[in-house]
């Protein structure tokens, strides 16, 4: 009985710094490239402690989008080098800005490198998840965005942006379909702006 129990704790010993191994920036940024499309539900829990839920698509390079579930009937987009928030209440045109001053534009590179430069400010694992913090080097005022991973294998879980006021939304994602086919209609701003006309 006692050399089950010593071999156990041995198991468990050699499996503990298995568990606490934080994800390298190389195997998270070769993740993120691993994909150019992927879909699926969301969380968000907003700067005022409010809860939306949604479905997300991404198709990288440089497009998001964000739809959200009634009674909002919100959108958020990216596309074509600008992010397009679309208010459901209001038949307003869109606030638009560049995706270059988001920190969403790190992680929709065509080529995700987190090694490089000073972009990763940030990174470091509790034992069940690894934290990347990144912001633009040239642009830190632009705030920044807090990726959490899971191992075996390597997924984004959830993702949490602060912007350049200090305000927090964070974003959980459900499972992510990678490899979808999206039309590229879900990324054009002017294409929802007439829609919605």
């Amino acid at each position: 009985m006692r050399k089950i129990l010593m071999s156990l704790a041995a198991v468990l010993l050699l499996a503990a710094p298995a568990m606490a191994e934080k994800l390298s920036l190389n195997a998270i940024s070769g993740y993120l490239n691993s994909f150019q499309t992927a879909s699926g539900e969301f969380t968000q829990i907003n700067a005022d402690g409010t809860i939306s839920t949604g479905r997300l698509y991404i198709k990288r390079p440089g497009r998001i989008r964000f739809e959200y579930n009634p009674p909002e009937n919100s959108l958020v987009m990216a596309g074509g080098g600008t992010v397009a928030i679309f208010d459901g209440k209001s038949n307003s045109s869109a606030e638009q800005f560049p995706l270059s001053q988001t920190p969403l534009n790190l992680i929709l590179e065509r080529n995700v490198n987190l090694a490089r430069r000073s972009m990763v400010v940030g990174h470091q694992s509790d034992g069940k998840t690894t934290t990347v913090i990144a912001q633009d080097p040239e642009h830190p005022e632009y705030g920044n965005i807090r990726l959490v991973f899971t191992a075996n294998p390597i997924e984004l879980r959830q993702w949490v942006i602060t912007d350049g006021g200090g305000d927090q939304t964070t974003v959980v994602l459900g499972e992510l379909a990678k490899g979808v086919t999206l039309q590229p209609s879900l990324f054009n701003i002017r294409h929802e702006e007439a829609r919605r006309q």
